[in-house]
């Protein structure tokens, strides 16, 4: 067990495994914090936390959170990024993602009260649905189906923010929410789903890029050190009210495309397919509230993250 320190901080990350996860534990553990990691392993990689066999700040729990969350030690702070995440992933896993939305947030919520513990949510972009105010602010409220197919990511997650202000307000726990835009970066899955790992994965085999509609729909893309900066900033932060995280830098998912045909060099072309039910047109957060409550704004440009990103997938794609 960790032993309560004011010089080290003991926090449990639930989803550690995942892609974000793995990453803000870094981060943690460069900040002198001690880390207990949860994960079920639905979507996350035990790959992601290898680097941290033997390290003696870090400890892992296999634990389902939507049935129990079980932590002996004293504990500081809860960042619950337990989740999956990708269109391909909630849609093949809707019930366990509507369970940990819900469920997995009362129990990280529920240790929060019974440790003292500062709690954050990572909530989602999608909070916004289709969104009809652009770029989003954090006091549009969305325009969200919640019976379509993405429902159960978006309304699980829109829950778990209501579950949270609720702890906040009524339990006064120290709570924190981050709205998290279209991030990418190293340890992304080769076959996520999302657009990034999908047409990097397939320009590096020379394969058509997949582009769904006519590819006038617009991203905004935050590499993912920005984001977990700004994460770890906000649990540092005595906000409350949910804050937008990402990079507002906007673009089509053709120009993406393209960009990704120039930078790997690929023969590969774009190729259309049908548009997916209630796939957003636009998307670019307004970080005004970021940069004046926590002094951020994204520093990685595009052209630099992709780099890294593309180098990532060439040295996966060759132990493939």
């Amino acid at each position: 067990m960790f032993a309560r320190s004011a010089n080290s901080p003991i926090t449990v990350v639930t989803g550690g495994a995942g892609f974000l996860g793995s990453h803000l534990t870094d981060r943690l553990l460069s900040e002198g914090h001690r880390v207990i990691g949860i994960d079920n392993f639905i979507t996350g990689n035990p790959d992601n936390l290898s680097h941290l066999v033997g390290n003696d700040n870090y400890r892992f729990l296999k634990q389902d959170v939507s049935n129990f969350i079980f932590v002996p030690d004293d504990v500081d702070y809860i960042f619950h990024f337990a989740s999956p995440a990708s269109p391909i992933d909630y849609l093949e896993h809707p019930i366990p993602t509507l369970k940990v939305g819900a469920m997995g947030t009362h129990n990280a919520l529920g240790l929060a009260k019974a440790k003292k513990a500062t709690f954050l949510l990572a909530s989602t972009s999608e909070c916004y649905g289709d969104p009809l105010v652009h770029p989003q602010k954090e006091d549009y409220w969305g325009n969200v189906n919640p019976i379509g197919p993405r429902g159960v990511y978006d309304e699980a997650k829109r829950f778990a923010e209501a579950m949270t202000m609720a702890y906040h307000r009524f339990h006064k726990v120290d709570t924190k929410i981050v709205r998290i835009f279209n991030t990418y970066g190293p340890r992304m899955r080769l076959r996520d789903g999302r657009v990034v790992p999908a047409f990097i994965g397939q320009a590096l085999k020379n394969e058509p890029l997949t582009v769904f509609g006519d590819g006038s729909q617009t991203r905004s893309f935050c590499y993912v050190s920005d984001l977990i900066d700004g994460i770890f900033r906000l649990s540092q932060s005595q906000f409350h009210e949910p804050v937008n995280i990402g990079n507002p830098r906007e673009m089509t998912i053709r120009e993406f495309g393209e960009h990704i045909i120039r930078y790997t060099g690929t023969s590969s072309k774009l190729e259309f397919h049908p548009l997916p039910v209630d796939d957003p047109k636009v998307r670019q957060p307004d970080i005004s509230r970021a940069k004046s409550v926590l002094g951020w704004e994204p520093k990685v440009s595009f052209e630099e993250g992709i780099g890294r990103t593309i180098e990532f997938f060439k040295s996966r794609l060759c132990n493939v």
